[in-house]
């Protein structure tokens, strides 16, 4: 069975981008020690699906950093860099072809990554888990990592920590 897991970072008033993608608010926060969980997280995740903003953003950092396939949820991306073509695919599927597609695959836990993709995960009860950071900043507006919801989403609290610089992880269980 192939199950889903988030980890992601929002603002204090949840917003994990500013209105243009921009992630800037962030930059003070990934520099420092420790990796605030990213790898031991990724450790046993088969593949990573993320929506176009996502990908628009992290392929403009320099170097590629995914080690494992990436699956972008698109209708509207064009063709992908050459620099990457043999990381990424592009697939128009709901999150529930794409997963049963990726459980025909063989792959177990697969990362989900951007807000939009979050959300559509999330109202297809289709996450196992979340851990959440959130980050001592206010930016006012953005986009949010939580849109509407058909009904209650009940989580289950696993554990919380501070980290360095203010920062406070949460791990829930999503229960629905």
């Amino acid at each position: 069975m192939t199950t889903a897991h988030v980890y992601i970072a929002t603002s204090l008033d949840g917003f994990i981008a500013r209105p243009d993608g921009s992630i800037d608010w962030l930059i003070p926060f990934g520099e420092g020690d420790g990796d605030l969980g990213y790898a031991d997280f990724m450790a046993d995740k088969d593949a990573i699906v993320m929506g176009r903003g996502t990908f628009e953003t992290v392929v403009g950092f320099d170097g590629w950093p995914y080690k494992v396939p990436v699956i972008v949820m698109s209708r509207s991306l064009g063709p992908v860099p050459d620099s990457v073509s043999d990381k990424v695919e592009v697939t128009d599927k709901s999150p529930e072809d794409l997963m049963s597609m990726l459980a025909a695959r063989g792959l177990g836990k697969v990362y989900v990554d951007g807000g939009q993709i979050v959300q559509a995960f999330l109202r297809a009860g289709l996450i196992e888990d979340m851990i959440l950071t959130r980050v001592p900043t206010l930016i006012g507006e953005g986009r949010p990592l939580f849109g509407a919801v058909r009904q209650d989403v009940p989580l289950r609290h696993i554990s919380t920590q501070t980290l360095r610089d203010g920062l406070v992880q949460s791990h829930y269980a999503c229960e629905g």
